[in-house]
Formats: structure tokens, sequence, C-alpha cells
């Protein structure tokens, strides 16, 4: 006997126009972060483009979806951006998702974007999770002014110059890491700004989720030992916020 599916669960109808791409939020952790109205689309799509199939399939076979998935990553894009425009061209429905949370931001899809706008085509946006909003919220800082600046680079040179221009923001501003440079690039904000108050959000979500809050010397040891997974998301209080503070 099949075990019944909890997540299971009955889709609003959704009349999907031709010819227009879909580009849907999935869960930044908690797979109950997914909205009626994006399951509804993936599965009404003729064809769901996903950064890894794999981990896509969990999140669809969790809800009990049919859904026809196609790899759409940064390895194979300039192959596959053509036969998306194709088949939206022909008329049919695409849906285009990251690995988490919204496509578009620090993955493929705005290659693809271009393209269907450079090819006159439509598309359109089901929101939905966004670890940069989350960790803004988390934060505790302003959210009246904020810059989202993407990954932070790896080579330590090169991160060092992006972060000292980050530093000179006025507004809050949000930034990528990898759990295996965070500790590297707090650091460094140690070194160029020991004063400015920073959070560091991990897990968004997830059973373990936490925000650390404090000056890099407050926060640095709240990192060790740690056992840090994929990304997080790393929050610096806005230069007018700490001077007004000082």
């Amino acid at each position: 006997m099949t075990e019944a599916n909890p997540l299971a669960v009955s889709l609003p109808p959704v009349d999907l126009p031709a010819g227009v791409c879909h580009f849907v939020a999935t869960p930044i952790g908690n797979l109950a972060d997914m909205s009626l109205r994006a399951l509804a689309v993936l599965a009404a799509a003729d064809v769901v483009y996903a950064e890894d199939t794999r981990h896509t399939r969990r999140l669809v076979d969790r809800y009990g979806l049919a859904v026809r998935l196609a790899a759409y990553h940064d390895h194979n894009k300039e192959k596959v951006v053509p036969t998306i425009v194709e088949r939206l061209a022909a008329g049919q429905t695409v849906a285009v998702v990251s690995d988490a949370g919204m496509p578009c931001i620090s993955d493929p899809g705005f290659t693809l974007v271009r393209a269907l706008q450079a090819s006159g085509l439509g598309w359109t946006v089901v929101p939905g999770p966004s670890s940069t909003l989350a960790a803004l919220v988390l934060s505790g800082f302003s959210p009246d002014r904020f810059l989202f600046l993407g990954y932070a680079p790896r080579k330590k040179g090169q991160r060092a110059r992006y972060l000292e221009g980050a530093l000179t923001e006025e507004g809050t501003v949000l930034i990528l890491e990898s759990c295996h440079r965070i500790v590297s690039t707090v650091e460094m904000l140690r070194d160029l700004a020991p004063g400015r108050k920073l959070a560091v959000a991990r897990e968004i979500t997830k059973l373990h989720e936490e925000t650390l809050r404090g000056t890099p010397d407050e926060v640095l040891p709240l990192l060790t030992g740690k056992r840090l997974k994929g990304e997080l998301v790393l929050v610096l209080q806005g230069r007018k916020a700490a001077a007004k503070e000082e």
C-alpha cells in the first residue's frame, strides 16, 4: 500500500496564457512555503526548467505533481535558451525555477529574460520566498533603503575591495556568502570597520534557523566551531545608521 502524501493539496485552477514564460519562486528551506499558485503553475506548464532536476523532482514529488522537467543552469544556458524561446514561440507554456528562492536573482534566469525580451516574448513572475528579504528583516537593520550585492568574490583581494565599497553605502547592504568563506569575510570586515554592526542569517526557514548579530568581533566567536552548511546571507548596517549610533 502506498503511503498517503501529507503535503498533497487541491490546486486552484490556473489559465496559463500560451507562449509566456513563468518564473516561479520555490522554498528556500521549508517546503511548506511553496504557494498554491506556484504549485498550480508548475503542474499546468508544458515543461518546467530547473537548475537541478533532481532537487526539483523531490519538491514536486512531495506535492504529488506530475511535471515534465528539463535542466537549465549556468553550464548549459547558451544551448538551452534557444530551445526555450522556440517552445514559447510555438505557443507552449514554460515555467522556470531555481534550486531555492526567486529565479533570476543570482542565477542564470536573467540570460533567459534578455533572450525573451529580444524575441518579443512575454514573461511573468510567481513570487515567493526570498532569502535576502528574509535576512533583511531578521537582521534588525533599517529596511527603508537597502542594496543587494549578490555573491562576494572568492579571491581575497577582490573580496576586500568589494567589502570596502559595500561599507561606503548609506543603506543596509545584503551579501550572499558561502559557509566556507564566511569566517574569512567577517575577519576582513573586522579589519576594515571593526565597529560596524552586521548580521549573519543562516538556515533561514529551517529547523536550525539562526541570526548572529553584532560587531565582527562579537560575531566571529559565534561562527567558530559551527557546522555551517550552504549559503548564508551577510547583512551590513548602513554607513548612515552606523554614523548616527557613533
